[in-house]
């Protein structure tokens, strides 16, 4: 079961359907952040008042994953004080399951993906969407690694997303650094009609499957990183590695 609780549009707050007040311009591409939530009612508000904050035209679609912490009961308050939509899914179906149900309700031309927790900075949203902008490419990606100077520990995490990056490289004939990062940004005209079957972490890898197999370059802009441990709340484990890695087999060699 799905719920809109709360769309920004039908709020007198709200100067036109899917603009975001403060923004400098009612002519440049709106910006469509889909924000999939599960368990992250300590730093839920936080992050969506920073998205808000940000001085670029957009909407911003939460979708509560059915959460157990609260954070569902969060967002319906915060959907009274803020210009977000928010729907709520009745159990949880898993971050791809999420992101999927956002996009299918947005409006923007160019769409970000942004995780509830505090590990990525909302405010470099202008400078990952300009190459989208500027008409240089379809599809962006934040790197946490792009820029040589890496100052994160060498964890299992890390160790992960080295081989899930290498292994795109080889399979797809890219030359990313980072291909787990949470920042994906598409024009929507190339990622709405992806067949998109994901339901856990293994949107990442189908989502660069796909994009590859279509040619289309990603360009890959650097980033500021905030790692959690999973102490902190980190979800991601060894077995959604394991389904990512299968995840990239299994669209190279067929999907």
């Amino acid at each position: 079961m799905l719920n809109d609780s709360n769309t920004c549009s039908t709020s007198s707050a709200c100067p036109a359907p899917g603009r975001f007040p403060g923004s400098p311009s009612l002519n440049s591409p709106l910006l469509s952040v889909l924000v999939p939530v599960y368990n992250e009612r300590a730093t839920v508000e936080h992050l969506l008042r920073r998205v808000a904050a940000v001085p670029i035209d957009k909407e911003i679609l939460v979708v509560d994953d059915g959460s157990t912490d609260g954070t569902g009961e969060e967002l319906s308050r915060l959907a009274a004080h803020l210009p977000i939509r928010v729907f709520h899914h009745d159990r949880n179906r898993g971050k791809g399951f999420a992101i999927r149900t956002a996009l299918a309700e947005a409006r923007g031309e160019i769409v970000i993906i942004q995780d509830a927790d505090l590990e990525y900075d909302p405010e470099e949203y202008p400078k990952l969407v300009e190459p989208i902008v500027r008409g240089e490419t379809n599809v962006v990606y934040g790197s946490r690694y792009a820029d040589g100077r890496n100052p994160l520990p060498l964890t299992h995490f890390k160790v992960g997303v080295l081989v899930l990056t290498a292994l795109t490289n080889l399979l797809y004939g890219t030359r990313l650094t980072d291909e787990a990062t949470c920042y994906k940004v598409f024009r929507a005209s190339v990622i709405k009609p992806l067949p998109l079957r994901c339901e856990r972490f293994e949107f990442c890898p189908e989502v660069t499957a796909r994009v590859a197999r279509k040619g289309e370059r990603i360009v890959e802009i650097p980033i500021q990183y905030h790692f959690r441990t999973r102490a902190q709340g980190k979800k991601i484990g060894w077995r959604d590695g394991i389904e990512a890695i299968l995840t990239l087999i299994r669209y190279r060699f067929g999907g």
